[in-house]
């Protein structure tokens, strides 16, 4: 149990000696900060003008190498810049190549795909340790789109031999269907781009927000997922249908098992040995990353060996071993985008550009919190937009980053984007002079490096169970888009997770958390503590923005934090007044020293608390309001409610005189919001219990909506909760009136609001001091 008493030591008790702060203050600091804005605003149309500095920070800006490069250290960063970029680009060119078979592109688009972003994002990209290039789940999400729009069936044609029954036999237009494909890569690649420029110049970057950690471990879970499954046909090299969308990875496992008969045992063999040997050396890496002076490119080593081995033994001539075969040396000249795809791809791009865009920026804040240095959002959006609009153009695919290439660029002593053009000089290297060499690598050790990459994805599923423990909704926001994603395919099912995650959030939000604080003896603490009650004041906490869609809830709950229903409290009241004059009326009333007294026993005890609905006194109560009788008008009654009552109405209790809502955590509220909480002000005020509103941000918020009148008054605000308890207690002390007691003079039952609004405590202040 927690026990202020025993933290407290006279050695560590400090006193702070000042005013109340109310509305007041308030007025004070919002007529300093007006003089302040207009002085400001004068000096800044002063300086508005265009200066040599002013342009050239503008052109730094937006061209970031200008920054780092004129203060290039040569002798401290040359050679890291140098070991980092040799070894980042012969994984890189590797990879690009292993990457283009999840695009359905001939690898040496991939190749293209790892050299020309380089070279732009060196212009324009902030991050000094990216490494940019194909991404396995974006190069996937391409690909997805590829197989949809040329799959095999559309590029069949007849063939010159016939069938046993006589019929023509179909073949496939390899051609046709490679240049198609290679068209829709490209132009895709092109529209992502022009997506994310698009975002960039109108400042949408914030947009990646709104994918969270386990909404993005989740997706890409189920994207390496995905991936693994798309390389199963090349590791077991089997004939697979063309599937995309709902349970497309289910058929294609499907397809995998009805054909595996079919399997080429070379191809697994090399596939199964691919992927032990890159993950254990990978193992390696990471065990003695402090030891080794550069991590061992596994890739290169396997691929080299594969290569030549599958040469000398002819495999794919003798085994029908699967090979890449087709990587000319120098540039394919390019071909244009085909622009009347855009509208059939344009979903799909858009989704594509923001997932690329948000596994770049999250990389580069990583490195970047690492080395203090900084990431400017929207200039990445600018920076991955046009490389990827220079790279469609040249013919390659989606560009973003990989986390394990960034890993190796960094540890490997890259200080800057030299490295990355360093590494974009080693696939150059490899498109013009060593891509023939490649010709007879087997497809199937591609596939196991795709695959053998894949491992850091898959451990996300470890974060399942530290999620359940953190937080449950993160938990299921993880689950949720993974299975999702594995369900339905990549875009929607990321789309599907998206709208999950925000209807978290919007269910947290719509019903908040609320709580009643206590107030610790002899402090200006106020926590949730049942042990600590002020007496006669209750204070009502929200820590959420007050909206139209949790209103109603937050309604409810200050209604069972106070422990009564205003409105109920006010119509009860007013039943139990009309019936009093009805009595007196009758004569069956009469006035002594101690007050009102039966003449024959008619009260009850008050003490019910009833929450259930009454139907006779709501029906009595609207004919009431449409113009039945009135008490008379001639006699003053003064009741009091905490006592017995002379007439058989069970009001319910009223054990508070005065009500503090605590609104510091309140970020915002809408019109509605600001409506609906009016009316409960005023329910409150009605009935004689004081209103106070505690926090300084939701009051400006307030002035701006127009929210105060005669009624619901600037004097009820205050900065804290305890200035407002202070200012309560000094009022409460001076007042030796009952604050319960309601006097009726003159005036029929409907206007009781009236007059106990005209004798409402309303907030006058008066400066005085307090020490804590």
């Amino acid at each position: 149990m927690f026990r202020l008493s025993s933290m407290m030591d006279v050695q560590n008790q400090y006193c702070v000696s000042r005013p109340i702060y109310s509305i007041r203050a308030f007025e004070h600091v919002h007529e300093r900060q007006i003089r302040e804005t207009k002085s400001l605003k004068e000096r800044f149309s002063g300086s508005c003008r265009c200066s040599t500095k002013r342009v050239w920070n503008i052109v730094k800006m937006y061209f970031p190498v200008l920054g780092w490069l004129p203060i290039y250290q040569i002798k401290q960063w040359l050679p890291g810049d140098i070991v980092a970029g040799i070894t980042t680009g012969m994984v890189c060119a590797l990879q690009g190549l292993a990457y283009s078979l999840l695009v359905n592109v001939a690898p040496v688009y991939g190749l293209y795909a790892a050299f020309f972003p380089i070279l732009t994002y060196f212009i324009l990209g902030t991050s000094r340790h990216l490494s940019v290039g194909p991404f396995p789940v974006t190069c996937l999400m391409v690909g997805a789109v590829v197989l949809t729009l040329a799959p095999d069936s559309n590029f069949m044609q007849p063939g010159n031999t016939t069938g046993v029954n006589g019929t023509t036999v179909m073949v496939l237009n390899a051609a046709a269907r490679d240049t198609q494909r290679l068209a829709i890569a490209m132009s895709m690649t092109v529209l992502i781009g022009v997506f994310q420029v698009a975002m960039g110049v109108v400042q949408l970057g914030f947009l990646v927000r709104y994918l969270s950690d386990p909404l993005v471990g989740g997706f890409t879970t189920a994207a390496a997922l995905q991936v693994v499954v798309s390389q199963l046909k090349i590791i077991f090299n089997v004939p697979v249908g063309n599937y995309n969308g709902i349970l497309s990875l289910f058929y294609t496992i499907g397809d995998v098992f009805k054909n595996i008969k079919q399997t080429n045992l070379v191809d697994l063999v090399a596939a199964v040995l691919t992927i032990i040997v890159v993950m254990v050396v990978k193992e390696i890496n990471a065990k003695f990353q402090k030891t080794l002076p550069v991590p061992i490119p596994i890739e290169v080593f396997v691929t080299i060996i594969d290569a030549g081995v599958s040469y000398a033994l002819n495999l794919s001539g003798h085994y029908g071993a699967g090979v890449v075969n087709t990587i000319p040396r120098g540039f394919i000249p390019p071909q244009p985008p085909d622009v009347s795809l855009f509208s059939s791809i344009a979903g799909s791009s858009f989704s594509t550009g923001v997932v690329s865009y948000a596994i770049a920026i999250s990389v580069a804040k990583v490195y970047a919190a690492k080395h203090e240095l900084t990431v400017d959002g929207n200039q990445e959006l600018l920076a991955f937009g046009i490389s990827n609009i220079f790279c469609g153009a040249f013919s390659g695919f989606v560009a973003t980053t990989a986390l394990s290439r960034t890993a190796i660029q960094e540890s490997t002593g890259g200080k800057t984007q030299v490295a990355g053009l360093i590494s974009a000089l080693m696939v150059f290297i490899v498109i013009m002079a060593l891509g023939p060499l490649l010709q007879p690598l087997q497809k199937s050790v591609l596939g196991g490096i795709v695959v053998a990459n894949l491992k850091g994805m898959f451990m996300q599923v470890l974060d399942i169970p530290i999620l359940w423990r953190k937080n449950k909704t993160d938990c299921f926001i993880w689950v949720f888009t993974c299975i999702s994603c594995i369900v339905l395919g990549l875009d929607i099912g990321l789309l599907t997770g998206l709208v999950f995650e925000l209807a978290t959030v919007v269910i947290r939000t719509q019903f908040p958390s609320c709580a009643s604080l206590g107030n610790a003896p002899s402090t200006d603490i106020y926590k949730n503590m049942k042990d600590y009650k002020i007496p006669g004041i209750k204070v009502f906490k929200c820590t959420a923005p007050i909206y139209f869609a949790n209103i109603e809830y937050l309604k409810d709950q200050i209604k069972h934090k106070v422990g009564f229903d205003a409105v109920r409290v006010f119509k009860k009241r007013n039943k139990a007044l009309k019936k009093i004059h009805r009595l007196i009326k009758k004569g069956k009333l009469k006035f002594t020293e101690n007050g009102l007294v039966p003449v024959e026993p008619l009260g009850v005890d008050n003490e019910a608390f009833e929450r259930e609905q009454d139907p006779e006194l709501v029906k009595e109560f609207e004919q009431d309001m449409k113009g039945g009788t009135s008490p008379n008008t001639e006699v003053e009654v003064q009741v009091d409610w905490t006592s017995v009552l002379p007439v058989n109405v069970n009001v319910p209790k009223v054990n508070i005189h005065s009500l503090v809502m605590d609104f510091s955590a309140v970020s915002f509220l809408d019109v509605m919001a600001a409506k609906s909480l009016k009316l409960i002000l005023k329910e409150f005020l009605r009935i004689g219990v004081s209103v106070y509103i505690a926090g300084y941000e939701i009051i400006m918020k307030l002035e701006a909506m127009g929210f105060f009148d005669e009624v619901v008054n600037r004097g009820m605000l205050f900065l804290s909760v305890h200035d407002a308890i202070l200012y309560i207690k000094m009022e409460t002390s001076d007042n030796l009136d009952d604050p319960m007691a309601d006097k009726v003079a003159n005036i029929n039952y409907i206007s009781v609001q009236e007059d106990v609004l005209s004798r409402g405590h309303f907030l006058c202040i008066t400066p005085i001091h307090m020490h804590v």
